[in-house]
């Protein structure tokens, strides 16, 4: 893991101006094991500092209940802020439901543009 960018099987992380991005890779399927590694995999990488997040979920094509409660619940564990950045119905039914589970944690907020989303975050930086 280098200090300015990390991928597992499931997502690709990086930062740059004080915000941490975080996508998932096309077509990738998640479960509670692989949501379990992909928190534990972006903890690490953050190296105790808390970031603003612009979490890129358009690449999930399925996820399991199990993965969607474990990254509902855990997903925003040091975090500032969360952008969901959303296309389709799957990434849109998680996007609502992490809202949903995860009101008053930290800001949070769905988009359909990076411009916007990042318009968000900054105020977090």
């Amino acid at each position: 893991m280098t200090a300015d960018y990390h991928q597992n099987e499931f997502s690709q992380f990086w930062i740059r101006n004080g915000i941490l991005f975080f996508e998932y890779k096309p077509d990738v399927s998640i479960d509670l094991a692989a949501a379990r590694l992909i928190v534990a995999d972006r903890i690490r990488f953050q190296n105790n500092s808390y970031y603003p997040v612009l979490c890129d979920i358009r690449g999930i094509a399925f996820i399991d209940k199990g993965g969607r409660d474990y990254l509902a619940q855990s997903g925003s564990v040091m975090t500032k802020a969360v952008a969901l950045l959303y296309s389709g119905p799957v990434s849109l039914t998680l996007s609502t439901f992490y809202l949903e589970v995860n009101k008053h944690r930290v800001p949070s907020a769905i988009f359909t543009d990076t411009g916007g989303a990042l318009g968000f975050l900054g105020g977090y930086v």
